[in-house]
């Protein structure tokens, strides 16, 4: 006869195990895995946010960059990594949200494969054109788009990414038909708008802000439907001739899935309190993000919302990746 009780006291072991493990968290330094190259704003983020998270977790912290494969490999190395809370990941942008629906061969989701902590900061973009071309407002803009359909060019850091999507959500709300050039890397693409090998961009406002200001660049609208405390000179899009318009980049604190609850909420906690912190908020917002905080729960609902959004954006402007 077989024993039933084996299979249930190796469970209770295992919860046993587990609470325990919660309870001395974290018992040794936290890695946090960021999906994209040093430098970025999220990249810049993570390293803010763990100097406060090693002073209140009493552990070190250490960033470490792993790009490659618009994020997934970041991702999929955050998905196998072990659910103890000592490895926790950022999502930056809508990039990680949609690789399920634009990548056949995505290696993760976000939704099934990951627990959310709490979201960080969302990322208002600016569109921004060439200083030579003949509009000084949004308005001028979608006026000569209009009139010369599929005859002037935005470029981004590459297909699927936030700032392409951007453009073809303008080309639907606006009625107007921008012709997209892909390029591997935002500076490319800077580059050849600088001297107006292409015509119009949007990227992230803290790191086009400088070339509006020495006048290389001109800033014509930010894509949020508020203005932000970054360009408060800047209209939202949504004011000036696309009501509705809103969208941004985001960044976010992700753990592996089956990481223990109260690992998730002290996480969570010490999170939230580092983003209060008047120093911390301040380095941030100088990187021209707007600090978020929320709770985990706000942030599952915050990321499913972006599925929605961007799935119909994505199957519209026929993107797909690895067939």
């Amino acid at each position: 006869m077989k024993n039933r009780s084996l299979p249930l006291f190796a469970c209770a072991l295992a919860l046993f195990a587990l609470c325990a493990h919660a309870q001395d968290y974290p018992s040794r330094a936290i890695r946090i895995i960021v999906p994209n190259p040093p430098g970025g704003a999220g990249d810049i983020s993570a390293r803010v946010i763990g100097q406060k998270l090693s002073e209140s977790l009493r552990q070190p912290v250490v960033v470490e960059n792993l790009a490659g494969a618009s994020g997934a490999l970041g991702m999929g190395a955050l998905k196998r990594a072990a659910p103890d809370g000592h490895t926790i990941g950022v999502a930056i942008s809508l990039a990680q949200t949609v690789d399920r629906i634009q990548n056949k061969q995505a290696s993760f989701d976000i939704v099934e494969d990951f627990m959310p902590i709490t979201a960080i900061a969302n990322n208002p973009a600016g569109l921004v054109v060439n200083s030579e071309i003949a509009t000084r407002s949004l308005e001028d803009f979608i006026a000569l788009a209009r009139a010369r359909p599929g005859e002037i060019s935005y470029g981004s850091a590459g297909i699927g990414t936030a700032h392409h999507l951007y453009g073809q959500v303008l080309n639907k709300t606006a009625g107007i038909e921008l012709s997209y050039v892909p390029y591997k890397g935002v500076m490319p693409a800077l580059n050849d708008l600088l001297p107006g090998r292409v015509d119009v961009m949007f990227n992230n406002i803290g790191a086009v802000l400088p070339l509006i200001q020495g006048d290389k660049l001109r800033g014509l609208a930010v894509t949020t439907s508020k203005r932000t405390p970054a360009a408060p000179q800047l209209p939202p899009i949504a004011e000036v001739g696309v009501p509705g318009f809103d969208v941004s980049s985001w960044y976010a604190f992700l753990a592996p899935a089956k990481t223990p609850s109260e690992i998730i909420r002290k996480m969570h906690a010490d999170t939230v309190a580092a983003l209060a912190d008047p120093a911390t908020k301040d380095r941030l917002e100088q990187l021209g993000v707007v600090v978020v905080g929320s709770t985990p729960a706000e942030l599952a609902a915050f990321l499913k919302v972006e599925m929605d959004k961007w799935g119909p954006v994505i199957k519209d402007a026929g993107i797909s990746i690895g067939e």
